[in-house]
């Protein structure tokens, strides 16, 4: 599930990508299709690195990896690379779950070159506001996700720290009604019929991206789309 729109960014033979909170390595194996780049996915949760791992080294085997990777244990809010470092940083559904989000942002602007972009996703405001409002487990069994964020907000947060957002959109539309029936039941429900039948279906979605499902996801982001997907370019 890629939460990152490539065709908004430039991405250039060279480049250094962090894909920071990368989690099992989703959008760290997209980065390392990309011909002649260095890609480092870096998380806190070293099992989540484990998988990550796993699924860039079959990737190599298929041979559809173009560029270097590596992998990294990482607080996001004392990460360990020098300033100005990356051409790109990819920050997607991590704030969220961060008690010292302002430290975390600080960071992802210090290791960003000047000039070059920041990619930041967090769940929207109003599909979030409704897993909370159905479910009061929801929020800590969602990997703990401890504030909600309205868009203005958080784009004000990003630009005070030295960024400036140039695009925005929003994304997995068709994810915000499996969420909003997994908290009707209970989150940490494994055997309703419904939420798995309907988590079998985004899977399927997934894996074989028919046409049909890509339209009805891309006519309802606008309206139920469950990330906010924000682009920020650093001052020079």
């Amino acid at each position: 599930m890629i939460t990152v729109d490539y065709n908004k960014l430039k991405i250039k033979s060279g480049f250094k990508i962090l894909d920071i909170g990368c989690g099992p390595g989703r959008h760290t194996c997209a980065f390392s299709r990309f011909k002649d780049v260095t890609v480092a996915g870096a998380d806190i949760n070293f099992n989540e690195l484990v998988q990550a791992k796993e699924k860039l080294l079959w990737q190599d085997e298929l041979g559809e990896g173009q560029g270097r990777w590596m992998v990294c244990a990482s607080d996001i809010t004392s990460l360990p690379f020098g300033d100005n470092y990356f051409d790109l940083v990819v920050c997607s559904e991590v704030l969220e779950h961060i008690p010292n989000h302002l430290a975390a942002i600080k960071e992802i602007v210090r290791v960003l070159k000047p000039g070059n972009n920041l990619v930041v996703s967090v769940p929207r405001y109003f599909p979030e506001l409704i897993c909370w409002a159905l479910s009061d487990e929801y929020y800590k069994v969602n990997d703990g996700h401890i504030r909600i964020y309205k868009t203005k907000e958080l784009v004000s947060l990003l630009e005070n720290a030295g960024v400036r957002k140039w695009g925005k959109h929003f994304a997995h539309s068709i994810h915000s009604p499996y969420w909003w029936l997994k908290c009707l039941v209970g989150p940490t429900l494994e055997d309703s019929t419904v939420v798995n039948f309907y988590h079998k279906f985004l899977v399927w979605d997934i894996m074989k991206g028919p046409w049909i499902t890509r339209f009805i996801d891309k006519m309802l982001n606008p309206v139920i789309g469950k990330s906010l997907v924000l682009y920020l370019k650093k001052r020079k």
